[in-house]
């Protein structure tokens, strides 16, 4: 379609032993380009950021392959203000068609060296503002480490039209240490149902533990059975003040993924200084 798509389309045709002519028509693969590293065997990593992107312009530039290779956009900006308007609205800076599938800005100093792991410091991610929905809390199951004796893995659900909670994610972070010790007693006084690790919590109409979750975006998932899967959910806030019957319904999350805006998100490259600690709050 010429723009960038979720990477839930694009598993389709990926781990398999062959991928068949059909697949490869159906679901083409893209080459975005960020950087170069290498150029007929000379090691470009310590040339500075500007450097490595001319010489990746210059080597897209002479090999067109059809609109199957392209440059990621750069995004120039003189202030904060300039920049938290090129992040909120990323289609008039640059991004075009593909801007509902941007996560976010990526800050690179321009004198950077590419340094392998994640050293802190010449590249910054500025992520988009997260989605969120109310749920409501299902099952729960003991964590790992220092929470091995507190239940701190939640899956949680919405309503379908018929009245049913379906499944729509899993999440294990988000809260503070005294909302965990809250969910771990809600969790152990409203047990329902056991399954081996995993205890089955009441999840009514009135009774309840409904949650706030926070995700980055939705796709399609024949695996879930509400056939969809979130992407990067985590626990935003608690509501002890809301019954579970106004938590949200299937229907406002198959509205979501209709939504470009909700599809999986990348970032989008910036080209400008790095952000000071006051800065990143």
């Amino acid at each position: 379609e010429g723009r960038v798509q979720s990477f839930n389309v694009l598993q389709q045709r990926l781990n398999r032993k062959a991928v068949s002519p059909k697949l490869i028509a159906e679901f083409p693969a893209h080459i975005r380009a960020y950087d170069l590293l290498v150029e007929a065997g000379e090691d470009l990593r310590d040339l500075p950021f500007e450097a490595r992107r001319a010489r990746l312009e210059a080597l897209i530039a002479a090999h067109p392959v059809d609109g199957r290779l392209d440059l990621s956009p750069l995004v120039a900006f003189a202030s904060w203000d300039d920049l938290a308007q090129a992040r909120a609205d990323p289609a008039a800076h640059g991004a075009g068609a593909d801007a509902e599938a941007v996560e976010g800005v990526m800050l690179k100093r321009a004198e950077s060296v590419y340094s392998p792991g994640r050293p802190k410091g010449p590249w910054w991610k500025w992520k988009r503002d997260p989605h969120s929905i109310d749920a409501v809390l299902m099952y729960a199951q003991r964590g790992h480490g220092k929470r091995s004796s507190f239940y701190s893995d939640y899956t949680f659900g919405v309503w379908t039209e018929e009245g049913e909670l379906v499944p729509v994610g899993k999440a294990y972070f988000g809260f503070t240490d005294a909302e965990l010790i809250e969910i771990d007693r809600f969790v152990r006084r409203n047990t329902v149902n056991r399954f081996g690790p995993v205890r089955e919590v009441v999840h009514t109409a009135t009774e309840g533990l409904v949650l706030e979750v926070a995700f980055e975006g939705l796709a399609r998932s024949p695996r879930h059975r509400s056939g969809l899967a979130m992407r990067f959910p985590r626990i935003a806030r608690l509501r002890w003040d809301k019954p579970p019957g106004e938590a949200d319904r299937l229907a406002a999350l198959e509205r979501m993924i209709g939504d470009e805006s909700h599809a999986p998100r990348r970032p989008s490259p910036v080209l400008g200084k790095r952000p000071s600690s006051a800065e990143r709050g």
